[in-house]
Protein backbone atom coordinates (compact mmCIF):
# COMPACT_ATOMS: atom_id res chain seq x y z
CA UNK A 1 0.00 0.00 0.00
CA UNK A 2 2.80 2.17 1.16
CA UNK A 3 4.58 1.81 -1.94
CA UNK A 4 1.60 2.13 -4.47
CA UNK A 5 1.04 5.78 -2.89
CA UNK A 6 4.19 6.67 -3.27
CA UNK A 7 3.44 6.13 -7.52
CA UNK A 8 0.45 7.86 -6.42
CA UNK A 9 2.41 11.53 -5.28
CA UNK A 10 5.27 10.81 -7.82
CA UNK A 11 2.18 10.52 -10.18
CA UNK A 12 0.70 14.39 -9.31
CA UNK A 13 4.35 15.72 -9.55
CA UNK A 14 4.76 13.72 -13.05
CA UNK A 15 1.14 15.15 -14.34
CA UNK A 16 0.23 18.42 -12.95
CA UNK A 17 2.32 21.47 -13.53
CA UNK A 18 0.60 23.62 -10.54
CA UNK A 19 2.17 21.07 -8.12
CA UNK A 20 4.81 22.61 -6.45
CA UNK A 21 5.95 20.89 -3.50
CA UNK A 22 5.49 17.66 -1.22
CA UNK A 23 3.71 19.52 1.41
CA UNK A 24 0.88 20.67 -0.81
CA UNK A 25 0.35 18.04 -2.73
CA UNK A 26 -0.20 15.68 0.54
CA UNK A 27 -2.51 18.37 1.92
CA UNK A 28 -4.45 20.15 -1.07
CA UNK A 29 -4.93 17.03 -3.41
CA UNK A 30 -8.52 15.40 -3.30
CA UNK A 31 -7.43 13.25 -6.04
CA UNK A 32 -4.97 11.62 -3.58
CA UNK A 33 -7.19 11.79 -0.58
CA UNK A 34 -9.46 9.75 -2.17
CA UNK A 35 -6.76 7.18 -3.43
CA UNK A 36 -5.40 7.02 0.13
CA UNK A 37 -8.66 6.24 1.64
CA UNK A 38 -9.82 3.71 -1.18
CA UNK A 39 -6.65 1.80 -0.27
CA UNK A 40 -7.11 1.51 3.10
CA UNK A 41 -11.24 0.53 2.47
CA UNK A 42 -10.20 -2.13 -0.57
CA UNK A 43 -7.93 -3.89 2.32
CA UNK A 44 -11.51 -4.16 4.64
CA UNK A 45 -13.20 -5.63 1.81
CA UNK A 46 -11.23 -8.06 1.27
CA UNK A 47 -11.51 -9.49 4.35
CA UNK A 48 -14.92 -9.00 3.91
CA UNK A 49 -14.91 -6.42 6.61
CA UNK A 50 -17.94 -4.75 4.02
CA UNK A 51 -19.56 -2.09 6.48
CA UNK A 52 -16.29 -1.20 7.56
CA UNK A 53 -15.25 -0.41 3.78
CA UNK A 54 -18.27 0.93 2.80
CA UNK A 55 -18.13 3.36 5.66
CA UNK A 56 -14.40 4.53 5.35
CA UNK A 57 -15.67 5.34 1.56
CA UNK A 58 -18.51 7.14 2.72
CA UNK A 59 -16.10 9.51 4.80
CA UNK A 60 -13.89 10.00 1.76
CA UNK A 61 -16.89 10.99 -0.42
CA UNK A 62 -18.09 13.43 2.48
CA UNK A 63 -14.19 14.71 2.20
CA UNK A 64 -13.00 14.67 -1.30
CA UNK A 65 -16.50 14.60 -3.34
CA UNK A 66 -15.21 11.54 -5.24
CA UNK A 67 -16.84 8.13 -4.52
CA UNK A 68 -14.38 4.97 -5.23
CA UNK A 69 -16.64 1.88 -3.55
CA UNK A 70 -14.29 -0.19 -2.02
CA UNK A 71 -14.75 -3.08 -3.88
CA UNK A 72 -12.67 -1.33 -7.26
CA UNK A 73 -9.62 -2.89 -8.01
CA UNK A 74 -7.27 0.32 -9.27
CA UNK A 75 -3.46 -0.02 -9.93
CA UNK A 76 -0.65 1.84 -9.43
CA UNK A 77 0.02 5.61 -10.49
CA UNK A 78 -3.71 6.23 -10.55
CA UNK A 79 -3.97 10.28 -10.81
CA UNK A 80 -7.31 12.11 -10.30
CA UNK A 81 -7.25 15.25 -11.53
CA UNK A 82 -9.68 17.82 -9.29
CA UNK A 83 -12.06 14.75 -9.02
CA UNK A 84 -14.77 16.72 -8.22
CA UNK A 85 -18.15 14.64 -9.30
CA UNK A 86 -15.86 11.61 -9.95
CA UNK A 87 -17.65 8.11 -9.54
CA UNK A 88 -15.89 4.50 -10.09
CA UNK A 89 -18.12 1.12 -9.26
CA UNK A 90 -17.67 -1.69 -7.08
CA UNK A 91 -16.32 -4.01 -10.24
CA UNK A 92 -14.38 -1.33 -11.72
CA UNK A 93 -10.91 -2.71 -12.67
CA UNK A 94 -8.33 0.31 -13.33
CA UNK A 95 -4.46 -0.72 -14.77
CA UNK A 96 -1.53 1.63 -13.87
CA UNK A 97 -0.81 5.22 -14.67
CA UNK A 98 -4.24 5.95 -15.64
CA UNK A 99 -5.35 10.04 -15.72
CA UNK A 100 -8.99 10.35 -14.86
CA UNK A 101 -10.39 14.27 -14.70
CA UNK A 102 -13.65 15.66 -13.15
CA UNK A 103 -17.00 14.61 -13.75
CA UNK A 104 -15.88 11.32 -14.63
CA UNK A 105 -18.06 8.17 -14.45
CA UNK A 106 -17.33 4.68 -14.54
CA UNK A 107 -20.66 3.09 -13.87
CA UNK A 108 -23.00 0.00 -14.78
CA UNK A 109 -25.84 -0.05 -17.03
CA UNK A 110 -28.43 -1.80 -15.12
CA UNK A 111 -28.98 -4.27 -11.67
CA UNK A 112 -26.99 -7.39 -13.12
CA UNK A 113 -24.92 -9.25 -10.90
CA UNK A 114 -21.18 -9.80 -11.38
CA UNK A 115 -19.20 -7.65 -13.29
CA UNK A 116 -21.26 -4.61 -14.67
CA UNK A 117 -18.61 -2.25 -14.48
CA UNK A 118 -15.77 -1.32 -17.04
CA UNK A 119 -12.16 -2.49 -16.94
CA UNK A 120 -9.67 0.28 -17.88
CA UNK A 121 -6.60 -0.58 -19.53
CA UNK A 122 -3.16 0.82 -18.48
CA UNK A 123 -1.78 4.78 -19.50
CA UNK A 124 -5.40 5.80 -19.94
CA UNK A 125 -6.79 9.17 -19.95
CA UNK A 126 -10.21 9.77 -19.73
CA UNK A 127 -11.05 13.57 -19.59
CA UNK A 128 -13.84 15.64 -17.88
CA UNK A 129 -17.28 14.53 -17.81
CA UNK A 130 -16.47 11.17 -20.03
CA UNK A 131 -18.95 8.52 -18.72
CA UNK A 132 -18.02 4.57 -19.42
CA UNK A 133 -20.56 2.15 -18.85
CA UNK A 134 -21.17 -1.40 -18.07
CA UNK A 135 -18.36 -4.03 -18.50
CA UNK A 136 -16.63 -2.98 -20.97
CA UNK A 137 -12.98 -3.00 -21.78
CA UNK A 138 -10.75 0.40 -22.50
CA UNK A 139 -7.67 -0.90 -24.06
CA UNK A 140 -4.27 0.21 -23.07
CA UNK A 141 -2.77 3.74 -24.10
CA UNK A 142 -6.36 5.10 -24.94
CA UNK A 143 -8.09 8.58 -24.72
CA UNK A 144 -11.46 9.11 -24.04
CA UNK A 145 -12.63 12.52 -25.11
CA UNK A 146 -14.18 15.13 -22.60
CA UNK A 147 -18.25 14.27 -22.39
CA UNK A 148 -17.82 10.85 -24.00
CA UNK A 149 -20.23 8.20 -23.52
CA UNK A 150 -18.88 4.91 -23.76
CA UNK A 151 -20.58 1.63 -24.28
CA UNK A 152 -18.62 -0.43 -26.39
CA UNK A 153 -15.49 -2.11 -25.96
CA UNK A 154 -12.05 0.64 -26.81
CA UNK A 155 -9.23 -1.18 -28.95
CA UNK A 156 -5.97 -0.26 -27.41
CA UNK A 157 -4.03 2.94 -28.75
CA UNK A 158 -7.26 4.60 -29.75
CA UNK A 159 -9.12 8.01 -28.97
CA UNK A 160 -12.61 7.87 -28.55
CA UNK A 161 -15.14 10.86 -28.74
CA UNK A 162 -18.94 11.61 -28.92
CA UNK A 163 -21.80 10.46 -27.86
CA UNK A 164 -22.23 7.43 -27.91
CA UNK A 165 -18.33 7.00 -28.14
CA UNK A 166 -16.81 6.52 -31.19
CA UNK A 167 -13.44 5.18 -32.31
CA UNK A 168 -11.76 8.55 -34.17
CA UNK A 169 -7.60 7.69 -34.15
CA UNK A 170 -6.58 3.92 -33.78
CA UNK A 171 -2.73 2.99 -33.63
CA UNK A 172 -1.43 6.60 -34.16
CA UNK A 173 -4.09 6.34 -38.15
CA UNK A 174 -6.91 8.62 -38.42
CA UNK A 175 -10.51 6.58 -38.75
CA UNK A 176 -13.39 8.52 -40.90
CA UNK A 177 -11.12 11.23 -41.73
CA UNK A 178 -10.84 12.08 -38.44
CA UNK A 179 -8.08 14.75 -36.75
CA UNK A 180 -5.55 13.53 -35.08
CA UNK A 181 -5.14 16.23 -32.41
CA UNK A 182 -4.38 16.61 -28.52
CA UNK A 183 -6.15 15.66 -25.74
CA UNK A 184 -7.47 19.12 -25.23
CA UNK A 185 -8.71 19.32 -28.82
CA UNK A 186 -10.20 16.51 -29.77
CA UNK A 187 -12.48 16.44 -32.43
CA UNK A 188 -16.29 15.89 -32.70
CA UNK A 189 -18.11 14.01 -35.02
CA UNK A 190 -21.55 15.22 -34.27
CA UNK A 191 -20.34 19.30 -34.99
CA UNK A 192 -19.17 18.05 -37.87
CA UNK A 193 -22.24 16.07 -39.26
CA UNK A 194 -24.30 19.21 -38.20
CA UNK A 195 -21.20 21.25 -40.85
CA UNK A 196 -21.86 18.75 -43.38
CA UNK A 197 -25.99 19.21 -42.68
CA UNK A 198 -25.16 23.33 -43.49
CA UNK A 199 -22.91 22.94 -46.35
CA UNK A 200 -26.02 20.47 -48.02
CA UNK A 201 -28.33 22.66 -46.83
CA UNK A 202 -26.48 26.20 -48.95
CA UNK A 203 -26.45 24.10 -51.29
CA UNK A 204 -30.12 22.69 -52.08
CA UNK A 205 -30.90 26.58 -51.51
CA UNK A 206 -28.41 27.95 -53.94
CA UNK A 207 -29.91 25.06 -56.49
CA UNK A 208 -33.71 25.95 -55.77
CA UNK A 209 -32.97 29.56 -56.60
CA UNK A 210 -31.61 28.33 -59.60
CA UNK A 211 -34.54 26.61 -60.99
CA UNK A 212 -36.53 28.78 -59.98
CA UNK A 213 -34.70 32.03 -61.98
CA UNK A 214 -34.92 29.96 -64.97
CA UNK A 215 -38.55 28.98 -64.46
CA UNK A 216 -39.22 32.81 -63.95
CA UNK A 217 -37.21 33.10 -67.23
CA UNK A 218 -39.18 30.91 -69.36
CA UNK A 219 -42.55 32.23 -68.51
CA UNK A 220 -41.32 35.53 -69.14
CA UNK A 221 -40.08 34.66 -72.97
CA UNK A 222 -43.33 32.59 -73.64
CA UNK A 223 -45.47 35.43 -74.73
CA UNK A 224 -43.42 36.87 -77.30
CA UNK A 225 -42.32 33.27 -78.42
CA UNK A 226 -46.18 32.86 -78.90
CA UNK A 227 -46.02 36.66 -81.19
CA UNK A 228 -43.76 35.27 -83.01
CA UNK A 229 -45.23 31.87 -84.05
CA UNK A 230 -48.60 33.76 -84.68
CA UNK A 231 -46.81 36.55 -86.95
Amino acid sequence: MLRSIKKEIQAVFDRDPAAKNLLEVLVCYPGLHAIIFHRIAHFFYRRRLFFIARFISHISRFLTQIEIHPGAKIGEGLFIDHGAGVVIGETTEIGNNVTIYQGVTLGGTGKEKGKRHPTIGNNVVISTGAKILGSITVGDNSKIGAGSVVLKDVPPNSTVVGVPGRVVVRDGQKVNGAVDLRHDLLPDPIAEIINNLYGEIDHLKKRITELEESVAGRAHNAPEKLQKSAS
